[in-house]
């Protein structure tokens, strides 16, 4: 799985902005904090803000006391919701929907592999939300599959 920088990026910034969220005072953030905090280039970030607010998983509010906050609880933002909202569909091959390709011969079955690996994906990056990732509580599918060794390198 290939992720772009908007993506990883929007990950990030929907996890500091899930953390403000969670303080017992709403505390908005500008995109300078969240940059800072994210090691973000801060017009970059404002970039993707504005992608996720034209989406409706971020609010803004202009002036001094200003800033950006989630839309929806946390809980209700998956990662997939996010990677949608940025690069689009999950999974493509040569920018094709795994099911509009067709192989031939001895590769017929890759249009299989293709549908799964995108089904894998999907099952993870649903079920875990930026409030998982925020409080670093990941679901227990996640933590089984990161406790196999083979599955850092």
């Amino acid at each position: 799985m290939r992720l772009s920088a908007r993506v990883d990026y929007a990950l990030r910034a929907a996890a500091e902005l899930a953390l403000a969220a969670a303080a017992p005072v709403r505390t908005l953030l500008t995109a300078e904090q969240v940059a800072r905090a994210q090691g973000i280039p801060p017009k970059f970030l404002e970039s993707i803000l504005l992608q996720l607010r034209r989406a409706g998983v971020v609010q803004a509010q202009r002036g001094p006391d200003g800033g950006y906050w989630l839309a929806r609880p946390a809980e209700q933002i998956s990662l997939a919701e996010l990677i949608r909202v940025i690069d689009g569909p999950l999974a493509h091959v040569r920018g094709h929907r795994p099911e509009e390709l067709g192989y031939q011969g001895a590769a017929a079955a890759l249009q299989e592999v293709w549908i799964a690996l995108r089904a894998s994906e999907r099952e993870i990056l649903e079920a875990v939300s930026v409030a998982d990732v925020a409080t670093g509580k990941l679901p227990e599918r996640v933590r089984d599959l990161t406790a196999d060794p083979n599955a850092w390198s």
